[in-house]
């Protein structure tokens, strides 16, 4: 698998969003099961535990040795086409996003975490393509990227992104 960065800043109403996509050669409901059922997030970057229908679950990135469980707050949950949710507490909780769309056979996810400034951009980004491209690995059963080959690698790439100029 060839590393190369691919997001992008863009604002929405809640903030500046680091976004990503990656398209795969499947149905929409597959994708959607590699996104948010456990034994399936797994393969790639986590697990959680809890009733996603009471709004709220814990969720482990087990990619990541020293990670511990996190609360998720679920904003928005419409499967299969879209998820966004608030991950942890206080100063270190973060909102992430994915939209799913279908069509001619393939999915194009678009994901999005919401960033405080966009020097953040520089450690998110390069995080965010690793576990993206681990999903598209998992799904296609090919070995997993090296983080190495993300970070720093793709540090200058995310600090040198431009932010848009909000339009109103």
């Amino acid at each position: 698998m060839s590393a190369k960065p691919t997001g992008r800043l863009v604002h929405r109403e809640d903030g500046l969003y680091l976004m990503l996509n990656r398209l795969f050669n499947a149905p929409i409901e597959q994708v959607w099961a590699s996104l948010t059922r456990p034994a399936e997030l797994e393969k790639w970057i986590g697990t959680y535990s809890g009733s996603p229908a009471t709004g709220a679950v814990k969720f482990k990135m087990t990619a990541e040795p020293d990670a511990k469980w996190e609360y998720v707050s679920i904003r928005e949950c419409q499967a299969p086409h879209r998820f966004n949710g608030d991950f942890g507490e206080g100063e270190d909780s973060w909102r992430a996003l994915f939209h799913l769309v279908e069509g001619d056979g393939m999915t194009n996810l678009t994901f999005g975490q919401r960033l405080r400034s966009a020097s953040e951009a520089a450690t998110v980004g390069p995080g965010w393509d690793y576990y993206l491209d681990r999903l598209v690995a998992s799904r296609a059963g090919l070995p997993l990227p090296e983080w190495n080959h993300y970070y720093p690698a793709h540090a200058q790439f995310y600090k040198d992104l431009i932010v848009p100029v909000r339009t109103a």
